[in-house]
């Protein structure tokens, strides 16, 4: 245990769950006493997925690293079929229009695209790592379906926000790893013709870029979210209303404990507060970074690359929306916003990472000792 607690990003990682346990309950108390009966109704749940999710965490750290690189890229498969379960009927669920999870017992849920984002990049540090073995293997057309399958899937559920990470996430891992330019360039052109109308030709999400251009041009529907995000930040103002005291939560600030959970927190911890956990959040970006950078194993370089910019962009596109300058998009905040399957994937992802860091910490400390050895050698010798 002592080891975890000379990790930076393990330590950043429980304060990010602790703070999250907080606002789940900050943010759903009241809208849980008038739907259940009970406040702390989302708290409970929240703190049963965190202490599963630990355990997750805990074990991931722990498992033997040449599994994952063996067997990682079936998760990808899994997570296929997963998502393709959601149109089974009686399997997937429909949640306000979109049919993203899947019905387990007890009454829980599970959302499967959460699990496709991580398995994406187990699959592209296999693809790079095993190319001259998978390629061969599998014709291109066939690599293409086995990729753009699951991609489509998301678009029929709808999961706009999930696809465009994992399109994102992979147009970054191949600029990485040293696609040239004028590929990507060629991509980019197909990519944003069909992404305009991915969005245009789909009329809510036609709806949501124009509230978004101008969300007073229908302050009581499309723009109301929006609207009442900035009020709320407006409100906290420098240091917050304190924790609980927040106006924005009583039903006016729709998804206040999923998807707008991060204005709740702006009006209770004002801009402080606001500042301070965003910096978290880069700080456990930039350690995923750096991990990355130091790590010379090309299949782990991609693997944390890839996690770390998937999480990254998570952050990125819910506080964009929060704050006005992204068109609104049903992305939870990691780790802050309600959400078992979201938090149990974000610790298996953290996970993999603090694994491979391990792997690092053991290797500089291989280095130590040879070194020592053989000065030691040297000294005997002479």
């Amino acid at each position: 245990m002592l080891r975890y607690l000379s990790s930076s990003l393990f330590l950043s990682i429980i304060a990010l769950i602790g703070i999250g346990l907080v606002q789940v309950y900050s943010s759903s108390y009241i809208f849980a006493i008038e739907s259940y009966g009970d406040g702390l109704f989302f708290f409970k749940k929240q703190l049963v997925f965190a202490l599963v999710a630990c355990a997750i965490l805990i074990g991931t750290i722990h498992l033997p690293f040449k599994y994952v690189e063996k067997y990682g890229w079936l998760m990808w498969v899994f997570s296929a079929l997963f998502v393709a379960a959601t149109f089974v009927p009686g399997v997937g669920i429909r949640v306000g229009g979109a049919i993203r999870w899947i019905q387990l017992p007890f009454g829980l849920r599970f959302e499967p695209g959460e699990l496709l984002k991580v398995s994406f990049s187990l699959l592209f540090a296999s693809l790079v790592c095993s190319q001259q073995n998978l390629l061969s293997r599998m014709k291109w057309p066939i690599l293409m379906l086995v990729v753009a399958g699951p991609l489509m899937l998301l678009l029929r559920q709808p999961d706009f926000g999930s696809f465009a990470i994992i399109l994102m996430v992979g147009v970054g891992l191949l600029f990485a790893f040293g696609l040239r330019w004028r590929y990507i360039i060629a991509a980019f052109s197909v990519l944003l013709p069909c992404l305009y109308f991915l969005v245009m030709a789909v009329p809510y999400r036609r709806a949501r870029v124009m509230s978004f251009l101008d969300p007073w041009s229908d302050p009581a529907s499309k723009g109301f979210q929006v609207i009442q995000s900035m009020l709320s930040f407006h409100t906290g103002g420098l240091t917050g209303a304190g924790i609980g005291q927040g106006q924005g939560k009583l039903f006016f600030l729709p998804e206040a404990h999923t998807d707008f959970t991060l204005a709740v927190f702006g009006e209770e911890m004002g801009f402080v507060g606001f500042v301070a956990i965003l910096g978290l959040y880069g700080f456990v970006v930039l350690r995923g970074i750096q991990i990355a950078v130091k790590v010379e194993d090309v299949f782990k370089k991609a693997l944390v690359l890839g996690l770390t910019l998937s999480f990254a962009l998570s952050v990125f596109i819910n506080a964009g929306v929060v704050m006005g300058l992204l068109p609104t998009k049903g992305l939870t905040l990691p780790f802050l916003s309600y959400g078992g399957s979201s938090l149990l994937v974000l610790c298996f992802t953290f996970g993999l990472i603090l694994n491979i860091e391990n792997s690092l910490d053991s290797a500089d400390i291989s280095k130590k000792f040879g070194k020592a050895r053989w000065d030691q050698a040297k000294v005997k010798k002479s």
